[in-house]
C-alpha cells in the first residue's frame, strides 16, 4: 500500500485547468504512483419547472 499523505487538493499557478486536468497519466506516471485522480463537478443550469 502507498504512504499517502492527507493534504488538500491544489492547482498550480498558472496552470491550463482544461488541458491539464483532462491529461491522461503516461504509463511511467502510472507505473511511479506519480499522477493524480481528478473528478469534475458539472452545474446543470436548466430550470427543472422549464423542462
Amino acid at each position: 500500500m502507498l504512504n499517502r499523505k492527507k493534504t488538500k487538493p491544489t492547482i498550480a499557478p498558472g496552470m491550463n485547468d482544461a488541458e491539464e486536468l483532462n491529461e491522461e497519466a503516461t504509463e511511467q506516471d502510472i507505473e511511479t504512483g506519480d499522477y493524480t485522480s481528478v473528478t469534475t463537478l458539472s452545474w446543470d443550469e436548466v430550470d427543472p419547472s422549464e423542462a
